[in-house]
């Protein structure tokens, strides 16, 4: 009994070393981290709205993490083959990339047969933040608010026309929501871009559209467009005296493009963790939060599981507004 006894306590030591050096050699790595350059993927092409905010964000990750971030544009299939190479990547810390609304929630909401898992297969690192849009209208409808709006819908169901960038692109979606949450029937007419759009709008020939908001400041302030609610949660600091449309008689209404860091699966927690405080410490300075209100984008820094959260929400959210406005994917 003694000698068994012996043995078994043997085998448990044995046991606890080889688990404390597995533990010692897997965070040493992550206590070096970064000992060379990060590439951070994003998977639309250069130049766009996206590419643009993630390189002003990039420029200064580098003093932060003390290592370059270099922006690698993997674009194609609406950013899902971008977003597969970081799920399918190493996960050494060494590559960071960027999701959104659309690879990871509208595209699963849609139906779409994706070749990554939203959740499983990533390592959220943090929230970059949302760009929310304003609900513009033809002037000559005469609104001033959103009720009114709504009143006229519902007066004449299926005669109003809102313009979008496209099937499935958020502005479509947005529409889509007000619709379902207001019980009204508004028509998609969609456009190659928003600016096309915008233009019918202000000559009387689309009546209204969720827009992107630095374009449309100056258009409203001519009153060339007239703006009635914003789509984000809290109003926007480019449009102060819009109120939102969940201020309007349509609680928890919400509607933005919001972008997101991950890492690969498996990617080491403190790895994770150290970029996370990288990407807030970027947020929270003040010139590069004006930096990106200028694009448009309002900054939303905080822990990596907000990513997560923000998934699975929007996820549901989402799917359920494309079920109930029968949503196609194009």
């Amino acid at each position: 009994m003694k000698r068994h006894l012996q043995t078994a306590a043997l085998a448990i030591s044995a046991a606890l070393t080889a688990a404390v050096s597995a533990m010692a050699q897997s965070a040493a790595p992550a206590a070096q981290w970064p000992e060379r350059s990060v590439r951070l993927v994003v998977p639309f092409p250069a130049g766009s709205a996206t590419d643009v905010i993630v390189r002003i964000i990039e420029t200064n990750l580098t003093p932060q993490l003390g290592q370059p971030v270099v922006v690698d544009n993997r674009s194609g299939a609406s950013g899902a083959i971008g977003v597969d190479a970081v799920a399918k990547a190493q996960p050494d810390g060494y590559l960071v990339g960027l999701i959104t609304v659309s690879t990871h929630a509208v595209a699963a909401g849609l139906g779409k047969k994706l070749p990554y898992d939203p959740i499983a297969d990533q390592t959220p690192v943090g929230m970059i933040g949302s760009t929310p849009y304003v609900l513009v209208t033809y002037p000559g409808l005469g609104l001033r608010n959103l009720g009114e709006l709504v009143a006229l819908a519902k007066a004449k169901p299926g005669t109003l026309n809102y313009g979008s960038a496209g099937p499935a692109s958020m502005a479509h979606l947005a529409a889509a929501l007000l619709g379902v949450e207001a019980g009204i029937d508004i028509v998609h007419v969609p456009y190659r871009s928003s600016v096309h759009a915008v233009t019918d709008i202000m000559a009387g020939r689309v009546q209204m559209q969720f827009a992107t908001i630095p374009p449309s400041a100056e258009l409203i302030a001519t009153n060339k467009l007239t703006a009635l609610a914003v789509s984000s949660r809290n109003r926007s600091p480019t449009l102060p005296a819009v109120p939102t449309v969940a201020e309007q008689g349509i609680p928890g209404f919400e509607a933005s493009l919001w972008m997101a860091l991950v890492m690969p699966p498996k990617t080491a927690p403190a790895i994770a963790r150290r970029f996370n405080e990288a990407l807030n410490n970027v947020l929270a300075d003040g010139k590069m939060r004006d930096a990106l209100l200028v694009q448009g984008l309002e900054p939303e820094p905080g822990p990596p599981e907000m990513v997560t959260e923000r998934i699975r929400s929007d996820s549901e959210k989402w799917r359920t507004v494309i079920a109930k406005a029968g949503i196609k994917a194009d």
